[in-house]
């Protein structure tokens, strides 16, 4: 068997999507409680643009290789005395890195048994996205039925599985923002969103107060921070949680920001990542998803909603995609 693979490698260590060429690098080492996957699909996202141009802190475990959820078959294991994947196994899973690649070692703790009903593809663009809205919904935003949820960025990957997720436990109203007409339609007539508000055009705060009859959203899910911060105040309802899972807006809140709504209306704000976690509370987090999540996936009620799948070949296109946020659901490439 040979000792190297294919991999992913950005020249000089950072750059731009053309500075991304496949190369042969050392196939990884395993070691006890971790199984040796040959990837099959893994999923992009917005986490790995960042990585790439050398923006993104990498937790100690973590290898340069970007790319954190594939599927595969196991070909070698050294099981601890929980482990129950075996050789030749189908799985999916969530690790700290190196995802672009033909191998990957995980621990077994992240993996999930693939149902037949999945394909590669599609179990690939589950791990990331559906782990991180479940973690937003259950773990931080103590998501209870009955409650009403707003998801911000609502055509990405993570709000599509974090919608699915609220509608199936029960949410009372769901809301969503997006930046184009095509995917307010697509969050309305694909996912069933109660409404969703274009927030180029409309001041989404303002028509989820009127849309809510002036008592605003129990929890809300924000990736943009700074520039959504006032607006996700006056959007919350008495008692109401904000779950802060990104900054694409900005780290820097603007002057004159009004957080009187913190005292008086007793809205909590908590951010979190998922990526430095340490494996217990990812573990915590995978096996919330095999709860809420994979037997749905199982029927059907739930789906994993897909933009494009590129060969690996493709990768430098497959990025220069992602950046443009034209995008619905999940890009994928496909080791051939």
């Amino acid at each position: 068997m040979s000792e190297t693979m294919r991999a992913v490698v950005v020249k000089d260590g950072k750059g731009p999507a053309n500075s991304m060429s496949i190369e042969q690098i050392p196939k990884p080492t395993l070691a006890t409680g971790q199984a040796l996957v040959k990837i099959k699909s893994f999923g992009l996202n917005r986490m790995d643009l960042l990585q790439r141009e050398g923006l993104y802190p990498l937790p100690p475990q973590a290898p340069e290789t970007m790319g954190v959820e594939f599927s595969g078959t196991i070909e070698a294991v050294i099981p601890d005395e929980k482990c129950d994947f075996k050789l030749g196994d189908e799985v999916f899973g969530l690790a700290y890195g190196g995802a672009y690649a033909e191998y990957i070692c995980v621990s077994v703790d992240m993996l999930i048994h693939k149902p037949a009903s999945l394909s590669w593809d599609e179990a690939a663009g589950i791990p990331e996205t559906w782990v991180t809205a479940s973690q937003a919904l259950f773990l931080i935003g103590n998501f209870k039925p009955g409650q009403s949820v707003l998801w911000h960025a609502g055509a990405s990957s993570v709000s599509i599985s974090g919608i699915q997720l609220a509608k199936a436990e029960g949410a009372k109203e769901i809301y969503a923002t997006a930046g184009s007409q095509e995917k307010i339609d697509f969050l309305v007539k694909e996912l069933g969103v109660t409404a969703a508000f274009n927030y180029k055009t409309q001041d989404w705060a303002a028509e989820v107060k009127k849309a809510t009859k002036g008592e605003g959203v129990n929890l809300i899910v924000d990736f943009i921070g700074a520039t959504y911060f006032q607006g996700n105040l006056n959007a919350a309802a008495y008692d109401g949680s904000i779950v802060l899972l990104g900054l694409m807006g900005g780290a820097k809140l603007p002057n004159n920001v009004d957080i009187s709504a913190l005292l008086f209306k007793r809205v909590s704000i908590e951010g979190s990542t998922l990526r430095g976690r340490a494996l217990d509370y990812q573990r915590k987090l995978r096996d919330t998803l095999v709860q809420h999540a994979l037997p749905k996936f199982k029927d059907g009620t739930f789906k994993v909603f897909i933009e494009k799948v590129f060969p690996f070949s493709q990768i430098v296109d497959a990025h220069k995609l992602l950046e443009s946020n034209t995008t619905k659901g999940k890009l994928i490439c496909r080791i051939d």
